[in-house]
């Protein structure tokens, strides 16, 4: 079997084969084979090989990144920040892992009771397309310091990035079989998630597929972590700094052409800063432009997929026609892929800039007429994966984060996963944190020892 993926800035076309029932059996009886030997290696073992993953990374930093590029289109400059920040994760797990680790003594009626952190065996990876290596790196890290073993089936319009990151493990040292790639489609990915085999199931990916995928889990007592949609908003108070306010602004809803779980798609702003936020804020995105991904002066990178930029403009189509009004882009430019910045303003429930996840680069205005009011539209959707307020007054900011439903909210800062915080959602958002100690433990049999 073979599919042809389409270059989105290029057009050019690059067939790529799939695996068959034989190529997936040996994959996983080779992850089966190596979880004995890689989870009694020392944890500093681990270590010592995850730090040459790290340095293989930024040796193939501009390789990985043309690949990005070319196979869904990332901008270069931020291709080449992605793979950097996988290479911090390698050194910051290596040298933290241990810690996360560490057996934790109860005090209760027994001579001794702690609880230990004990590996699980395989687990399976079902990533996406939008940051393909650092989506692999955030859950393959911790994991592998835990002293799990690993099979990732990437989104299948990346699938040179998912064979670049097992040739970085295995240049690095890493055993045969403790990471695999499987180019398989979403049936056989439903197999792969029954077998005995695999202990457990993460994903990043849309609803639709995080309902699937805990159902299948859900059916065989498998866990599971996902990480799904989000309609992040971006809050703006009256006392909000203006010129930090927009400039975070436009990179956390432009970048990465818009086509990022966490970037912030609806703007709520109140009355005394409405007017002009949504100037300034349309200014500096009319200075983005679709280009070459590849030039560093390119402002927008283009849309991954064709499919993916027609069904952006439905959603921009449909909520103007309820009602919003485009204040910049809102056509489709002349390549299938191209969409430019937008901006719909005056977005009421019931238009799908206000209810649904809009994936890619267009942004929604919201505007209330109060702090109390901007709480309750910044929780009024079925989402909850991240959220930023934008205050001068500290105080004031956290007692809004305070109650915002959502895995994670930023006081004057830009919604970004750290390698030191757990992350994750909550509600349609998906459930179970990646990342830091709360994400280590996820894979884990969390094991109580009780010495009488």
């Amino acid at each position: 079997m073979s599919q042809a993926n389409r270059d989105p800035w290029t057009g050019e076309i690059r067939p790529f084969p799939k695996m068959d029932d034989a190529a997936i059996e040996a994959r996983l009886a080779a992850a089966a084979a190596a979880f004995p030997a890689w989870s009694g290696r020392e944890i500093s073992e681990r270590a010592v090989l995850l730090r040459r993953v790290g340095a293989g990374l930024k040796a193939s930093r501009r390789d990985l990144a043309l690949t990005m590029t070319a196979e869904m289109g990332k901008l270069h400059r931020e291709a080449l920040a992605e793979v950097d920040k996988c290479a911090d994760a390698c050194e910051y797990y290596a040298q933290h892992a241990a810690g996360y680790l560490v057996e934790q003594a109860i005090g209760t009626e027994a001579a001794r009771s702690y609880v230990r952190y004990v590996p699980l065996g395989c687990v399976f990876a079902i990533m996406p397309w939008n940051f393909p290596v650092w989506q692999v790196f955030r859950f393959l890290a911790p994991s592998l310091m835990v002293g799990n073993v690993a099979l990732l089936k990437h989104a299948t319009n990346v699938p040179s990035c998912a064979d670049a990151i097992a040739e970085v493990l295995a240049e690095a040292g890493v055993p045969e079989g403790v990471f695999g790639v499987l180019h398989i489609n979403n049936e056989q990915a439903a197999d792969v998630i029954a077998d005995p085999r695999v202990k457990a199931v993460t994903l990043t990916g849309s609803e639709r597929a995080g309902r699937s995928v805990a159902s299948q889990a859900g059916k065989h007592l498998k866990k599971c972590v996902l990480e799904l949609g989000g309609s992040d908003p971006f809050v703006v108070l009256d006392d909000a700094d203006l010129d930090a306010t927009v400039k975070v602004a436009v990179r956390s809803r432009f970048g990465n052409a818009g086509q990022t779980c966490i970037a912030a798609k609806r703007f709520i702003v109140t009355p005394g800063i409405a007017d002009r936020f949504v100037q300034a804020f349309a200014a500096a995105a009319s200075e983005l432009a679709v280009g070459d991904p590849n030039d560093d002066a390119t402002g927008l990178a283009p849309m991954a997929r064709a499919d993916l930029r027609d069904e952006l403009h439905r959603q921009v189509q449909d909520s103007v026609a309820k009602g919003a009004r485009v204040l910049l882009g809102g056509q489709p430019g002349q390549g299938e892929t191209h969409y430019p910045a937008t901006i719909l303003d005056g977005v009421k429930p019931g238009m799908p800039a206000w209810d649904e996840e809009l994936f890619g680069p267009v942004a929604s205005i919201l505007r209330v007429n109060d702090e109390a009011e901007a709480l309750r539209v910044a929780n009024d959707t079925r989402y909850g994966l991240g959220a930023s307020v934008w205050t001068t007054d500290g105080a004031r900011g956290e007692r809004f984060a305070r109650q915002i439903d959502a895995g994670a909210c930023f006081v004057n800062s830009l919604v970004k996963s750290d390698v030191r915080l757990p992350f994750g959602g909550t509600k349609a958002s998906g459930f179970g944190r990646e990342l830091a100690e709360h994400g280590m433990h996820e894979f884990t049999n969390i094991q109580t020892v009780y010495v009488a």
